[in-house]
């Protein structure tokens, strides 16, 4: 899906507070007390959603539970592809609000539309596809005159539990694959950013989805989130966010199957083979990977490692690309980025920088922060222990450490964070970009490219604190919504 300039100045709009229900059962459930949303850029309030409490989502989950369902796989798809076209019509609806509740800016707002379409356009393709499979017997001495046969039952139900940074696709990469696979999912969105999840129901309900099989509850963790985790109605749990959450979730689960899919601090990874030329095209993928969606991604580029020998050819290609991006107002289709998702966050980030600058580090470029707005902020000389680099910093900055000319070297201080989700590599080198793959411990690597690079097909998810190695995209989630179940029958030559 093209996302091309907006018909419509969003500038001109006129502003109102959208106050929302949950959607539950079929129902819109208001409650006396109120989440209130606020748009980062001013931090003015944009609209509200209920403080819903455990009761709600214990509805939910019971609905889900006793609710079958029976649509044939054809008919998925058709909801699956109607949901796409319904996104690509409402985009700009969809994308104005995106811009409200998170304040990434215009052009990336449109971006994460085009994902969430293709995301229901290969899960409506993948929903027609057989996923069973055929075993013959008589293949030992011992076989029989039988063959086995696997098919794919749905688990029932899926509490999916997403996070700020992507309120459409996030939601999208849990629902999509749960409707291909005929299971029923409640989802509970973060109270940051949780008008976009209910707008995204509201699209499958138009789109022919029954509502027991998705129901969207609001609230504060406090009050809400144990029951998303405990309740005795949960097949499995799938959860997008931070560390100590997951970990907490985990705990918590039992014997539920968990999908968690939580940090990141991804390296751009510059290797001392590169002509000016190619410094410059890597340069390009360090300041978008950098500052797409306002760096709030986990696979965003986190840390820049640059081999010393090339370094000085380097930064000044990044600082260059970074001075030209145009940041301010999120709603102006000229703007590149936009802010963090609240000024809390973004002073934070800030403080990280200074904390490295007094540890050494050098700062290039920094315009200046402006509440939840903050700046490409290039740092050069980053010390690799400082915690602007060690943490997971979620915004745009683009922090430069210099790494020997030496490989091994290199991969030892990559692979030394906590995290394991994501990473690129720039070279040219064939022989060297193989012991990369090989040689960092992560969920995925991408050769002259930034480290989020993925369709929304492929397997994606990391190691260590960066999740459990239960993989998403949607291929992988309708596997592991899914339960195999085998049986035989007898089958004479």
């Amino acid at each position: 899906m093209n996302a091309s300039a907006p018909v419509h100045d969003p500038r001109s709009r006129k502003r109102e507070i959208r106050h929302e229900a949950m959607r539950i059962g079929g129902e819109k459930i208001f409650t006396d007390a109120v989440v209130e949303v606020r748009y980062p850029y001013t931090d003015e309030v944009i609209g509200t959603v209920p403080a819903g409490q455990a009761e709600h989502a214990r509805r939910a989950f019971t609905i889900a539970a006793a609710y079958k369902p029976k649509l044939s796989r054809y008919e998925r798809q058709q909801i699956l592809f109607r949901a796409a076209e319904l996104i690509r019509e409402r985009r700009e609806e969809l994308a104005y609000w995106l811009v409200l509740e998170l304040g990434i800016c215009w052009q990336h707002a449109l971006y994460e539309t085009g994902r969430a379409y293709d995301v229901f356009t290969l899960a409506g393709q993948m929903a027609i596809l057989d996923d069973g499979q055929i075993f013959s017997c008589d293949l030992t001495p011992q076989g029989k005159e039988r063959k086995i046969f696997t098919l794919r039952e749905p688990v029932g139900a899926i509490s999916a539990i997403t996070p700020f940074n992507h309120p459409l696709n996030m939601v999208s990469h849990k629902i999509a694959p749960a409707i291909a696979t005929n299971n029923c999912v409640v989802c509970k969105p973060t109270e940051l950013t949780p008008l976009t999840a209910i707008a995204l129901a509201d699209i499958l309900y138009d789109a022919g989805l029954p509502h027991e099989m998705f129901q969207v509850v609001t609230g504060w963790p406090k009050d809400i989130g144990d029951e998303m985790i405990t309740n005795p109605d949960i097949d499995i749990i799938t959860f997008t966010g931070g560390v100590p959450v997951g970990k907490m979730i985990a705990s918590k689960a039992g014997y539920k199957r968990c999908a968690l899919e939580l940090g990141g601090n991804d390296p751009l990874i510059i290797l001392n083979d590169l002509s000016d030329e190619d410094l410059e095209k890597a340069a390009t993928i360090a300041v978008a990977g950098a500052t797409g969606n306002s760096g709030q991604r986990c696979t965003a580029v986190k840390r820049i490692l640059v081999q010393e020998s090339v370094a000085d050819r380097f930064v000044p290609m990044v600082l260059e690309k970074a001075k030209k991006l145009r940041f301010g107002d999120p709603m102006d289709p000229e703007t590149q980025l936009g802010c963090v998702v609240h000024a809390k966050a973004a002073e934070t980030f800030e403080n990280r920088v200074h904390d490295a600058e007094s540890q050494g580090a050098k700062i290039l470029y920094h315009p200046g922060r402006q509440g939840a707005l903050l700046p490409p902020i290039v740092i050069d000389h980053v010390p690799h222990g400082s915690e602007l680099v060690m943490e997971e910093t979620f915004g745009p900055i683009i922090p430069i450490v210099r790494v020997p000319d030496n490989d091994i070297e290199v991969m030892a201080i990559s692979n030394s964070t906590q995290f394991g989700l994501s990473s690129g590599v720039c070279t040219n080198d064939l022989n060297r970009a193989i012991a990369f793959v090989n040689g960092l411990d992560v969920g995925t690597v991408n050769i002259w490219e930034q480290p989020g690079y993925r369709i929304e097909m492929s397997p994606f998810g990391g190691i260590k604190d960066s999740g459990n190695a239960v993989k998403e995209g949607v291929l992988e989630a309708m596997k592991f919504f899914t339960n195999v179940k085998t049986y035989s029958l007898p089958w004479p030559r």
